[in-house]
């Protein structure tokens, strides 16, 4: 049986450290979510950070625009939080309504308020290991392996799946950390026998149960990514979980990887805050 990487409780002891810490600043970080529509998913999201927010002790502030709102309204706002210095980081919820052009927005939010690391100054730093905060979900990736004390150096990393949110930038950060790194995708050839030759499986592309256990290697590390809704209302990861119990380290869905990333989106909150004072 392999081994759970419990998300879950590595999330809250990452909250619990960052409130100690949040406890002794005498003016708060403030995170500021803005949300266009009424998409439900979205709607869940952002009431779990509101949530976490108040455990750490981060102010909150949640602005909600109708879903006909015009893309220039939406600038609007976020050029108004981008010169309120009581604001420390700004968010834009995805997805956005269709009339709405997405690569605008994230343009328009400061890049040194850009909590998510979408911001293409931000990406820069990221490719160039420069950067001071990155992308939440692939962060939480490197912090659980870390925080179970897996190495990294020199594993071969197979990540399926190149989105910008996630595959991309884990790619980065995996080779900041010295493993060899594959990025394979819906074009790829021969996906099954890449995968196998995977000391460390990242599953990233958005669908239900698409690794098969025959596409892992025995002893292998998994990272189950992808969070998809079946038919019956649960959660199931990229992942057919019990196929591949002959991994070393598997993460589940849920409780694994989805935890940490509301765990790093305060962590990239309290970094960007710690880096305000100190100007």
């Amino acid at each position: 049986m392999a081994n759970i990487i419990d998300g879950k409780a590595v999330s809250e002891i990452i909250k619990s450290e960052i409130k100690i810490e949040v406890a002794t600043f005498d003016i708060k970080p403030k995170l500021v979510v803005v949300l266009v529509g009424n998409d439900k998913a979205s709607e869940v999201y952002v009431r779990t950070k509101e949530k976490s927010c108040l455990e750490v002790g981060i102010l909150s502030e949640t602005i909600r625009l109708d879903e006909n709102t015009k893309e220039a309204e939406l600038i609007s706002v976020i050029d108004r939080l981008n010169k309120d210095k009581t604001v420390t980081a700004i968010l834009c919820q995805l997805p956005l309504p269709r009339h709405i052009n997405e690569h605008n927005i994230l343009l328009a939010i400061a890049p040194k308020k850009d909590v998510d690391c979408f911001h293409p100054i931000n990406v820069g730093l990221l490719v160039s290991g420069n950067s001071y905060v990155e992308p939440c979900t692939p962060k939480g990736c490197i912090e659980l392996l870390h925080r179970y004390n897996i190495g990294i150096e020199g594993r071969h990393a197979v990540i399926v799946g190149r989105s910008n949110i996630v595959g991309k930038p884990l790619a980065h950060l995996l080779l900041q950390n010295n493993a060899t790194v594959t990025i394979a995708h819906s074009k790829t050839r021969n996906l099954k026998e890449i995968c196998r030759n995977a000391d460390l499986l990242c599953a990233a592309l958005g669908i239900a149960g698409f690794i098969k256990g025959d596409y892992v290697k025995e002893g292998s590390v998994i990272l189950d990514i992808g969070i998809n809704r079946t038919s019956d209302g649960k959660l199931k990861g990229d992942v057919e979980f019990d196929e591949c119990q002959h991994a070393s380290y598997i993460t589940p869905v849920p409780k694994g990887v989805g935890p940490m990333t509301i765990a790093m989106l305060m962590k990239n909150t309290f970094i960007m805050h710690k880096a305000n004072m100190n100007k």
